[in-house]
Protein backbone atom coordinates (compact mmCIF):
# COMPACT_ATOMS: atom_id res chain seq x y z
CA UNK A 1 0.00 0.00 0.00
CA UNK A 2 1.50 2.86 -1.58
CA UNK A 3 0.44 6.24 -0.10
CA UNK A 4 0.65 9.66 -1.35
CA UNK A 5 -1.53 12.69 0.05
CA UNK A 6 -3.75 9.95 2.41
CA UNK A 7 -4.72 7.87 -0.52
CA UNK A 8 -3.37 4.21 -1.95
CA UNK A 9 -1.64 4.86 -5.32
CA UNK A 10 0.88 3.28 -7.70
CA UNK A 11 3.71 5.23 -9.03
CA UNK A 12 5.58 4.07 -12.22
CA UNK A 13 9.25 3.81 -11.74
CA UNK A 14 8.90 5.94 -8.62
CA UNK A 15 8.11 9.15 -10.51
CA UNK A 16 5.74 11.39 -8.37
CA UNK A 17 4.27 12.70 -11.40
CA UNK A 18 2.79 9.30 -12.58
CA UNK A 19 0.28 8.14 -9.62
CA UNK A 20 -2.83 6.96 -10.27
CA UNK A 21 -5.27 6.43 -7.12
CA UNK A 22 -6.71 3.09 -6.38
CA UNK A 23 -8.63 4.11 -3.27
CA UNK A 24 -9.37 7.53 -1.75
CA UNK A 25 -9.29 5.62 1.74
CA UNK A 26 -6.01 3.20 2.18
CA UNK A 27 -7.58 1.54 5.50
CA UNK A 28 -10.08 0.08 2.45
CA UNK A 29 -7.22 -1.12 0.75
CA UNK A 30 -5.82 -2.62 4.03
CA UNK A 31 -8.78 -4.26 4.64
CA UNK A 32 -9.85 -5.91 1.51
CA UNK A 33 -6.22 -7.44 1.39
CA UNK A 34 -6.84 -8.60 5.62
CA UNK A 35 -9.77 -10.10 4.14
CA UNK A 36 -8.33 -12.02 1.11
CA UNK A 37 -5.84 -13.26 3.81
CA UNK A 38 -2.76 -11.48 3.06
CA UNK A 39 -0.74 -12.06 6.15
CA UNK A 40 1.53 -8.75 6.11
CA UNK A 41 1.22 -5.72 4.82
CA UNK A 42 3.96 -3.10 2.98
CA UNK A 43 3.71 0.14 3.43
CA UNK A 44 5.50 3.25 1.63
CA UNK A 45 4.79 6.68 2.75
CA UNK A 46 6.00 7.76 -0.58
CA UNK A 47 5.33 11.51 0.32
CA UNK A 48 7.89 10.92 3.47
CA UNK A 49 10.43 9.08 1.07
CA UNK A 50 10.85 12.17 -0.87
CA UNK A 51 10.69 14.91 2.28
CA UNK A 52 12.37 13.18 4.49
CA UNK A 53 9.83 13.02 7.36
CA UNK A 54 6.59 10.63 7.88
CA UNK A 55 3.91 12.80 5.84
CA UNK A 56 1.32 10.04 6.54
CA UNK A 57 1.57 8.61 9.85
CA UNK A 58 -2.18 8.80 10.52
CA UNK A 59 -3.16 6.72 7.41
CA UNK A 60 -0.55 4.44 8.86
CA UNK A 61 -2.12 4.46 12.33
CA UNK A 62 -5.50 3.62 11.30
CA UNK A 63 -4.18 1.12 9.23
CA UNK A 64 -2.23 -0.51 11.95
CA UNK A 65 -5.46 -0.44 14.14
CA UNK A 66 -7.83 -1.76 11.54
CA UNK A 67 -6.45 -4.77 10.75
CA UNK A 68 -4.75 -7.68 12.99
CA UNK A 69 -1.99 -8.42 10.88
CA UNK A 70 1.81 -7.37 10.80
CA UNK A 71 2.55 -3.91 9.01
CA UNK A 72 5.88 -2.90 7.41
CA UNK A 73 6.74 0.50 7.23
CA UNK A 74 9.29 2.54 4.96
CA UNK A 75 9.08 6.39 3.89
CA UNK A 76 11.25 8.78 5.11
CA UNK A 77 12.44 6.88 8.54
CA UNK A 78 15.86 8.85 8.98
CA UNK A 79 16.52 8.10 12.54
CA UNK A 80 16.11 6.80 15.62
CA UNK A 81 13.56 9.03 16.76
CA UNK A 82 11.00 8.70 13.70
CA UNK A 83 11.78 3.97 14.06
CA UNK A 84 10.61 4.24 17.42
CA UNK A 85 7.81 6.37 16.61
CA UNK A 86 6.24 3.98 14.19
CA UNK A 87 7.53 0.69 16.37
CA UNK A 88 5.66 2.45 18.87
CA UNK A 89 2.33 2.47 16.99
CA UNK A 90 2.56 -1.01 16.66
CA UNK A 91 4.37 -1.06 13.60
CA UNK A 92 6.04 -4.43 13.33
CA UNK A 93 9.38 -3.62 11.47
CA UNK A 94 10.45 -0.39 9.94
CA UNK A 95 12.65 0.13 6.39
CA UNK A 96 15.29 2.30 5.60
CA UNK A 97 17.09 3.09 2.89
CA UNK A 98 18.63 6.83 2.98
CA UNK A 99 19.65 6.29 6.05
CA UNK A 100 21.49 3.27 5.81
CA UNK A 101 23.54 5.24 2.76
CA UNK A 102 24.40 8.49 4.44
CA UNK A 103 24.28 7.68 8.18
CA UNK A 104 25.49 3.78 8.00
CA UNK A 105 26.63 3.85 11.52
CA UNK A 106 23.68 5.04 12.97
CA UNK A 107 21.69 2.84 11.14
CA UNK A 108 23.39 0.05 12.36
CA UNK A 109 23.44 1.16 15.92
CA UNK A 110 19.37 1.53 14.98
CA UNK A 111 19.53 -2.66 14.34
CA UNK A 112 20.96 -2.76 17.88
CA UNK A 113 18.45 -1.35 19.42
CA UNK A 114 15.76 -2.95 17.56
CA UNK A 115 16.59 -6.25 16.85
CA UNK A 116 15.50 -8.05 13.75
CA UNK A 117 12.54 -5.17 13.30
CA UNK A 118 14.76 -3.06 11.24
CA UNK A 119 14.96 -4.14 7.29
CA UNK A 120 17.41 -2.44 4.86
CA UNK A 121 15.74 -0.93 1.98
CA UNK A 122 17.95 -1.46 -1.39
CA UNK A 123 16.90 0.72 -3.94
CA UNK A 124 18.48 -0.52 -7.29
CA UNK A 125 18.58 1.50 -10.64
CA UNK A 126 21.32 0.21 -12.55
CA UNK A 127 23.40 -1.32 -9.78
CA UNK A 128 23.49 1.36 -7.60
CA UNK A 129 21.88 2.94 -4.29
CA UNK A 130 19.01 4.85 -4.96
CA UNK A 131 17.96 7.40 -2.20
CA UNK A 132 15.81 10.26 -1.01
CA UNK A 133 12.98 8.56 -2.77
CA UNK A 134 14.04 7.60 -5.34
CA UNK A 135 15.19 10.89 -6.73
CA UNK A 136 18.65 10.60 -5.90
CA UNK A 137 21.14 8.23 -7.55
CA UNK A 138 24.29 7.46 -5.18
CA UNK A 139 27.86 6.42 -6.41
CA UNK A 140 26.96 3.56 -3.96
CA UNK A 141 26.86 0.13 -5.51
CA UNK A 142 23.69 -1.97 -3.69
CA UNK A 143 26.59 -4.82 -3.47
CA UNK A 144 28.48 -2.83 -1.49
CA UNK A 145 25.56 -1.30 0.81
CA UNK A 146 24.08 -4.92 1.36
CA UNK A 147 27.78 -6.14 2.33
CA UNK A 148 28.56 -3.29 5.14
CA UNK A 149 25.21 -4.55 6.80
CA UNK A 150 26.05 -8.47 6.81
CA UNK A 151 26.60 -8.85 10.66
CA UNK A 152 23.80 -6.38 11.55
CA UNK A 153 20.49 -7.85 13.18
CA UNK A 154 18.49 -6.85 10.08
CA UNK A 155 14.72 -8.20 9.65
CA UNK A 156 15.83 -8.80 5.86
CA UNK A 157 16.39 -6.90 3.23
CA UNK A 158 13.49 -5.38 0.96
CA UNK A 159 15.47 -5.43 -3.02
CA UNK A 160 13.62 -3.20 -5.55
CA UNK A 161 14.79 -2.69 -8.95
CA UNK A 162 13.68 1.02 -9.87
CA UNK A 163 13.09 0.21 -13.15
CA UNK A 164 11.01 -2.24 -13.07
CA UNK A 165 8.83 -0.71 -10.24
CA UNK A 166 5.27 -0.47 -11.44
CA UNK A 167 5.79 -1.22 -15.15
CA UNK A 168 4.23 -5.00 -15.25
CA UNK A 169 7.31 -6.29 -17.53
CA UNK A 170 8.74 -9.06 -14.57
CA UNK A 171 11.39 -8.75 -12.16
CA UNK A 172 15.08 -8.86 -12.75
CA UNK A 173 15.99 -12.47 -11.99
CA UNK A 174 19.65 -11.68 -13.23
CA UNK A 175 20.02 -9.07 -10.53
CA UNK A 176 18.33 -10.57 -8.16
CA UNK A 177 20.36 -14.15 -7.77
CA UNK A 178 23.69 -12.22 -7.76
CA UNK A 179 21.91 -10.03 -4.74
CA UNK A 180 21.08 -13.58 -3.56
CA UNK A 181 23.96 -14.90 -3.58
CA UNK A 182 26.24 -12.52 -1.18
CA UNK A 183 23.75 -11.66 1.10
CA UNK A 184 24.05 -13.03 4.67
CA UNK A 185 20.06 -11.92 5.44
CA UNK A 186 16.85 -13.05 4.04
CA UNK A 187 15.75 -11.14 0.82
CA UNK A 188 12.28 -9.86 -0.20
CA UNK A 189 12.10 -8.70 -3.77
CA UNK A 190 10.23 -6.30 -5.69
CA UNK A 191 9.95 -4.52 -8.96
CA UNK A 192 8.18 -5.73 -12.07
CA UNK A 193 5.91 -8.36 -10.25
CA UNK A 194 3.16 -9.33 -12.42
CA UNK A 195 1.87 -12.50 -13.57
CA UNK A 196 1.87 -16.07 -11.85
CA UNK A 197 5.35 -16.76 -13.99
CA UNK A 198 7.15 -14.70 -12.34
CA UNK A 199 6.00 -15.72 -8.94
CA UNK A 200 6.71 -19.42 -9.79
CA UNK A 201 10.09 -18.33 -11.34
CA UNK A 202 10.59 -15.95 -7.72
CA UNK A 203 9.46 -18.89 -5.21
CA UNK A 204 12.50 -21.04 -6.94
CA UNK A 205 14.90 -18.59 -5.62
CA UNK A 206 14.04 -19.50 -1.97
CA UNK A 207 17.01 -22.06 -1.34
CA UNK A 208 18.89 -19.27 -2.02
CA UNK A 209 17.35 -17.03 0.52
CA UNK A 210 14.36 -15.48 -1.08
CA UNK A 211 12.21 -14.66 1.53
CA UNK A 212 8.85 -13.52 -0.12
CA UNK A 213 7.52 -10.99 -3.00
CA UNK A 214 6.03 -7.84 -2.82
CA UNK A 215 3.12 -7.18 -5.34
CA UNK A 216 1.48 -3.68 -6.13
CA UNK A 217 0.09 -2.82 -9.59
CA UNK A 218 -0.32 -6.27 -10.96
CA UNK A 219 -3.06 -6.69 -8.38
CA UNK A 220 -4.60 -3.48 -8.23
CA UNK A 221 -4.13 -3.35 -11.93
CA UNK A 222 -6.10 -6.71 -11.93
CA UNK A 223 -3.48 -8.57 -14.05
CA UNK A 224 -3.40 -11.17 -11.53
CA UNK A 225 -5.62 -11.83 -7.96
CA UNK A 226 -4.57 -12.24 -4.65
CA UNK A 227 -5.67 -16.39 -4.97
CA UNK A 228 -3.70 -16.74 -7.71
CA UNK A 229 -0.16 -14.71 -6.38
CA UNK A 230 -0.73 -17.41 -3.06
CA UNK A 231 -1.07 -20.18 -5.49
CA UNK A 232 2.06 -19.33 -7.93
CA UNK A 233 3.76 -18.71 -4.73
CA UNK A 234 3.42 -22.30 -3.35
CA UNK A 235 3.50 -23.98 -6.70
CA UNK A 236 6.91 -22.59 -7.57
CA UNK A 237 9.07 -23.64 -4.67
Amino acid sequence: IDLKGGKCVRLVQGRMDTETVFYDDPVEAARMWHDLGANRLHLVDLDGAVSGTPRNLSSIERIVRAVPIPVQVGGGIRDRERASLYLNLGVDRVVVGTMACREPDHTRQLCEAFPFRIALGLDAREGRVAIQGWTETSELRAADLLASFADAPLAGIIYTDIQRDGMLCGPNIPALKALLAVSRHPVIASGGVTSADDIRALARLESMGLAGVIIGRALYAGKITFSQACSAASAGG
